[in-house]
């Protein structure tokens, strides 16, 4: 479902935008449509007030708690059933904040990622994704919300920002704390800044070299790391945000002296933040995790020479809720395996 069928069915019985507002407001804060100081007598129009228990409760239909995998960092996976009976993933984050998944599956196939075993099943709805949001809010305070979850953004965008602009206004979550992730898109960069509410961007560079993110991303826009970069830079100016970078380390693959090299040349004077997050071990992938003392030797260098660089767990790591496990073990798909190595090996 998508938010501007809701709008409609609520014009229809009789909603000014005022109304439409405030049921909006109280779904998406995962708050009774009878809460508030007004009473809705006095408020709603008597059409309105009588379909409020079915609207209610085709609200929550949209997203249901399947299972719940706490970790030890202060995550939860969450495992949510649509209303179709698909699956997705949800992650409660540490400090008020929660992952949303945008698609079913990803047609990206980013080689080192689950979700991408599957192809791309469907899009998530406007509606759906805001549902996801409003389940974490029933479960904990949320004032962050990190579209990084299953599926790739970009490839579903009148639905991700149409999500976005109901969560920057009455949703009640700050822009900057609106973080929209993609591996790069030219579209990306020319939708976002004609929003209404401008997030905060994450970009997912992953190396700086264009044949192996070719390899990696086998799927995704043909920018090269510089072109990204170039694109990200112009974004952060104009909206005043860094630029999350995002690197997934794969052991000896992404994690050379080069490319410690690239990155510095990348980055250098640019208004943006490193994320280096070690990659998430799936079976049956045949990749490896850096040990945490290499990842960290690794920041700490990237730090000296002038690059903000945040080393960072995939939450969950212990409860193996990597992006698209949870719903990989619900669902069985199968996997493919398909080995990376070095250029120049």
């Amino acid at each position: 479902m998508r938010i501007q069928t809701l709008r409609e069915r609520l014009r229809a019985l009789g909603a000014l935008p005022k109304h439409q507002h405030r049921v909006l407001r109280l779904w998406s804060n995962a708050l009774p449509q009878t809460s508030g100081r007004r009473q809705i007598e006095h408020f709603l129009p008597a059409t309105l007030r009588a379909e409020l228990p079915a609207i209610e409760a085709d609200l929550a239909g949209l997203a249901r708690l399947e299972s719940q995998h706490p970790g030890e960092d202060g995550s939860a996976r969450l495992l949510v059933k649509l209303g179709d009976g698909q699956m997705v993933e949800t992650v409660l984050l540490p400090r008020d904040g929660v992952c949303v998944s945008t698609q079913i599956g990803c047609a990206v196939g980013c080689v080192f990622c689950m979700t991408g075993t599957t192809g791309l099943i469907r899009q998530v709805g406007s509606a759906e994704i805001v549902a996801q949001v409003a389940l974490a809010r029933s479960l904990r305070p949320v004032k962050k919300v990190v579209f990084m979850g299953m599926g790739e953004p970009a490839h579903n965008l009148d639905n991700v920002m149409e999500a976005i602009e109901l969560l920057g206004t009455a949703g009640n979550i700050g822009h900057k704390n609106l973080v929209f992730s993609t591996v790069g898109d030219p579209r990306v960069f020319e939708t976002l800044p004609k929003g209404p509410v401008k997030p905060a961007l994450a970009l997912s560079l992953h190396t700086t070299k264009a044949d192996l993110r070719e390899r990696l991303l086998p799927r995704a826009p043909r920018m090269t790391p510089e072109a990204l970069v170039e694109a990200g830079e112009v974004y952060a100016r104009a909206t005043d945000y860094p630029i999350q970078y995002q690197w997934t380390l794969l052991d000896g693959i992404n994690d050379s002296e080069e490319e410690l090299d690239g990155i510095v040349r990348l980055l250098t004077g640019k208004y943006a933040i490193l994320n280096m997050i070690p990659f998430n071990t799936v079976e049956g992938m045949p990749y490896q995790r850096p040990s945490w003392e290499k990842a960290a030797t690794i920041a700490r260098h990237l730090h000296r020479r002038g690059i903000l660089t945040k080393l960072r767990q995939s939450a969950g790591q212990d409860v193996d809720g990597g992006c698209g496990q949870l719903r990989a073990r619900a669902e069985k798909p199968l996997r493919r395996n398909i080995p990376i190595v070095p250029v120049g090996s």
